[in-house]
């Protein structure tokens, strides 16, 4: 007998967050989310609260836990994108399709109580947060910014009714051992010089966010305000990502070009991989975990690319190929081994193109359900 019960005790707070990390104990793909960021979303000034709310179950069975899932309705995102949705998201079960099937009986009663028409996930309160069910790469390590899951979740999901709304891909770019190609280099500094743009420059990482991080924002909201699932950027997110970031952004990973009047056109931005700093501390910021995430922040061998923004006026002239050449040249001076794109989507054709001049490989596959209610 499944007992799935809202998660409103301190109790149940404690397994919800805790059953993940007992699931995946000795896993060597998972890489845990920073603990003391995810109690956040039991704290009620949480910043997505005033634009979301959220339901929270766990799954009992003789007592013990055996799952979880999260209900959010996204209201800005309902309202941006003219749905009537919920999204769910932090489903973790063991492999047994009973304990699925009561989860999401559980929030598809939930969503039918606040009126949603559809059902879609594995997608949190933006796409800031992890998304995206895994179903290619099960034997790549994750990276810091997106979820792990077994290969069976696929199979309780859809048996629960739920069939594919979009997929993401991501992939490994290899960085070159000699040097950015001599063509695209050049290529680089003509597409600069026609439309008299510059690198942005600082002379420190603070002194460059002072100066830019206002417009990195706008820029980013005009970038990814047309991509699946987005929302706009609130006050309070923009805050916390700031203070979140604030230990791995590095001058050395960041880029921006910039026109006559310095204003940003484009921007990208790298972080050192987080991954196995937070896997060994079970996503605690123990003093042995901020050891080795100061050692991977100055000595990176593995990168996640978090962003590339370019404004409208500038797309389709080669501005974005641009930026990843010039990290490609920065990460063959600092010794990175390669690194990993954000998700992609499947038929963002730009975006999949930008990479066919360079030496990568796909090694996961990511998809976002949907289910009529």
């Amino acid at each position: 007998m499944i007992e799935v019960r809202e998660v409103t005790t301190k109790k149940e707070r404690k397994d919800f967050l805790h059953f993940p990390l007992n699931l995946y104990k000795n896993n060597p793909y998972f890489v845990p989310p920073l603990y003391g960021d995810e109690k956040q979303i039991f704290s009620k000034d949480y910043m997505y609260y005033d634009q979301a709310e959220a339901v929270y179950f766990n799954a009992y069975k003789n007592g013990k836990i055996v799952g979880r899932i999260s209900g959010i309705l996204q209201k800005a995102a309902n309202l941006k994108w003219g749905q009537n949705r919920v999204r769910f998201t932090r489903f973790d079960s063991i492999d047994d399709q009973e304990v699925a099937n009561a989860l999401f009986a559980a929030v598809e009663n939930w969503a039918k109580s606040k009126n949603a028409e559809e059902i879609v996930g594995p997608l949190g309160f933006s796409d800031l947060e992890r998304e995206g069910l895994l179903i290619e790469g099960f034997d790549q390590l994750s990276t810091f910014e997106e979820q792990y899951n077994y290969d069976y979740y696929q199979k309780l999901i859809e048996n629960c009714g739920y069939g594919k709304d979009v997929d993401w891909l991501e992939k490994k770019a290899y960085v070159p051992k000699d040097g950015m190609d001599p063509k695209i280099a050049e290529l680089t500094s003509q597409i600069m010089q026609k439309y008299g743009l510059r690198f942005a420059s600082a002379k420190n990482t603070r002194a460059f966010l002072k100066r830019y991080v206002n417009q990195i924002f706008e820029i980013w909201d005009e970038t990814y305000g047309k991509i699946y699932g987005t929302v706009p950027f609130t006050e309070k997110v923009k805050k916390s990502m700031l203070a979140n970031f604030n230990l791995v952004i590095d001058l050395r990973f960041i880029a921006a070009i910039v026109d006559k009047d310095d204003k940003i056109v484009a921007f990208g931005v790298v972080f050192p991989s987080m991954s196995k700093a937070v896997q060994k501390s079970g996503g605690r910021l123990t003093p042995a975990c901020l050891i080795k995430l100061l050692h991977d922040i100055k000595k990176p061998k593995i990168v996640d690319m978090a962003l590339i923004g370019v404004i409208d006026e500038y797309k389709n002239t080669g501005v974005a190929m641009a930026l990843v050449s010039v990290f490609c040249d920065r990460l063959t001076r600092y010794k990175v081994e390669y690194a990993e794109t954000n998700l992609m989507l499947e038929h963002n054709d730009p975006i999949q193109n930008l990479w066919k001049r360079f030496d990568t490989h796909q090694h996961k596959r990511r998809r976002c359900f949907i289910k009529k209610i």
